[in-house]
């Protein structure tokens, strides 16, 4: 069962930290090399607690469908989602917001999550799905960051 845990200091206010984190249509632009894209439940927009998104993506060559739900909430201070269904046994995946100051938040991103077919994922995630993982959130979350820097500083202009 990996653990994937990175923090990001961003210049931005938490709420909006919150919200590019949980929006879909920020979700498939950090996530174009994939050609991920939302085809069920919340396809634009933010998405909320108890909602569910279905995103279509393309990983290891393989076209996959992954459903996921917005567990928990807490606005602005946390989310969850949880997969519904898709490629992973399960995951688990946090995403924090602590603000330093008024216009700087610390973003803790904790993806956990477990590989199906026993031995073999364990196997997998030491020999390259756990550093793939880490890769494709941290691109995601350096997106994010480089987003909400930028409206922020628009907004102060």
């Amino acid at each position: 069962m990996p653990v994937i845990r990175m923090e990001f200091l961003i210049d931005a206010p938490r709420q909006v930290c919150f919200d590019a984190a949980r929006s879909i249509d920020l979700h498939m632009e950090s996530t174009a090399s994939t050609k991920e894209r939302a085809i069920g439940g919340v396809t634009s927009g933010l998405i909320n607690l108890g909602e569910t998104v279905t995103w279509e993506a393309i990983h290891f060559g393989i076209k996959q469908n992954l459903t996921v739900k917005i567990t928990e909430m807490e606005e602005p201070r946390y989310f969850v989602d949880e997969m519904v269904s898709g490629a992973f046994k399960r995951f688990h995946h946090t995403h924090e917001f602590i603000p330093i100051t008024d216009n700087q938040t610390r973003m803790i991103d904790i993806f956990d999550y477990t590989s199906p077919l026993g031995v073999l994922g364990k196997l997998a995630d030491w020999l390259f799905l756990e550093a793939y993982m880490t890769r494709f959130l941290r691109t995601r979350n350096e997106y994010l960051k480089q987003v909400a820097e930028a409206q922020t500083k628009a907004l102060q202009s």
